[in-house]
């Protein structure tokens, strides 16, 4: 995508829809200008977009999404762009492609590709590293994933892995032998490590955080539930200030009520949200792929038996509903999707709309759909209004 110069005309920012409309400015992928100066400094030429009567906000962050349009990506790391595309009609304008307990394999093809860049004439998300999810997991928590596929935690099966040479993220269960030691290797290289698919007590998932765990993967989600008498990873992970609680907001894998204590008791600064969606995403019902199993898939949800299997939420359909669940702001909602995770993995100019940040916007309606999404700087989906 060739960036330009592109000037938002008319929108009014999310985090202060009552004090007017302003302009946007983004030259070279960048926001260079906010307010009533964006469009005098807008230079000759600029692509133009009015979006009256629109709310602007920061592109989404997803922090796990497995496929989407069809796609599978640990079945077919080469799709990763085209899954790239299908994003941005959910206003995310940034995600980690997720790998489902692969084999090494199959994550270095998924490096490599990742790498390798987009094809020419690309206009979707933008992949900011690989989340690997597994195979160090406890296969009493494996849910979906395989149990051939799982392995312990071995500190030779990471080394080289960094964002620099495509991983951002590893899930792992952090009381499996040998799992500290992974967790340092790969907080050392600056992977985020998340806890997940776990059965560690309170005093494992400490020890997880002390040794440099910073997230979970689908709170309450594999792993035991939250028991007055043995309060196990996800207390542990509550009470952490250091820790980003992360979940999935569907309805379905954790209830709203649920949604809505740990949004009060974790506070806007730490809770994130995820989408966990797979290839079933933005497609009908009927039976689809996940790392090599077939899964069912209906209006609600995907399953494989009865054990869910990941999602079919859109990112953008978690902010009305977590707003729907907590009763918090859009803005917050909004947040949790975009600024927390994007700091969560050290993504420091997304997330945000300022100065210098990259131009990553999602124009909403009043509803909070999405009306168009503009990715570093280039308009890459234009909807209805």
């Amino acid at each position: 995508m060739d960036p330009g110069a592109l000037l938002i005309r008319g929108a009014r920012a999310l985090e202060r829809p009552d004090a007017g409309p302003q302009d946007l400015l983004a030259v070279g992928g960048r926001i260079v200008e906010l307010g009533a100066g964006a469009a005098t400094a807008a230079p000759l030429g600029a692509e133009r977009f009015e979006a009256d009567g629109l709310l602007a906000a920061p592109g989404l962050v997803d922090l796990q999404l497995n496929g989407a349009a069809g796609h599978d990506l640990t079945e077919d790391p080469a799709a990763l762009w085209a899954v790239a595309e299908a994003l941005p009609r959910y206003g995310v304008t940034a995600f980690l492609p997720t790998l489902v307990s692969a084999d090494f394999a199959t994550i270095d093809v998924a490096r490599q590709e990742l790498l390798g860049g987009p094809p020419r004439g690309h206009r979707g998300a933008v992949p900011l590293g690989l989340h690997v999810e597994g195979p160090f997991l406890n296969p009493a928590k494996r849910g979906a994933h395989a149990a051939a596929s799982l392995r312990p935690p071995d500190p030779a099966f990471v080394e080289g892995w960094s964002p620099a040479s495509g991983v951002r993220m590893v899930t792992l269960a952090p009381e499996l032998p040998g799992a500290l030691d992974v967790v340092r290797a790969l907080t050392s290289a600056g992977v985020v490590v998340s806890a997940g698919h776990s059965t560690a007590t309170l005093d494992e998932g400490r020890a997880g955080f002390d040794a440099g765990i910073t997230t979970v993967t689908h709170l309450f989600n594999a792993m035991p539930p939250l028991d007055h008498r043995a309060p196990g990873l996800v207390a542990a992970a509550i009470a952490d200030q250091r820790v980003t609680v992360s979940l999935i907001p569907d309805g379905i894998h954790v209830a709203p009520a649920m949604v809505a204590l740990v949004w009060q008791l974790a506070g806007r600064s730490r809770f994130a949200f995820v989408s966990d969606a797979i290839a079933a995403l933005g497609m009908p019902p009927g039976t689809y792929r996940l790392a090599g199993a077939e899964v069912v898939v209906d209006e609600m949800a995907a399953r494989i038996g009865d054990v869910l299997a990941g999602s079919i939420l859109s990112l953008d359909q978690g902010v009305r509903n977590l707003i729907g669940f907590t009763g918090c702001s859009a803005a917050e909602a909004v947040g949790a999707a975009s600024a927390v995770p994007a700091r969560l993995i050290g993504a420091m100019d997304r997330g945000m709309l300022r100065v210098g940040a990259r131009a990553d916007v999602v124009l909403l309606t009043r509803d909070l759909n999405v009306a168009a999404t503009v990715v570093g700087g280039c308009v890459v989906h234009a909807g209805p209004r």
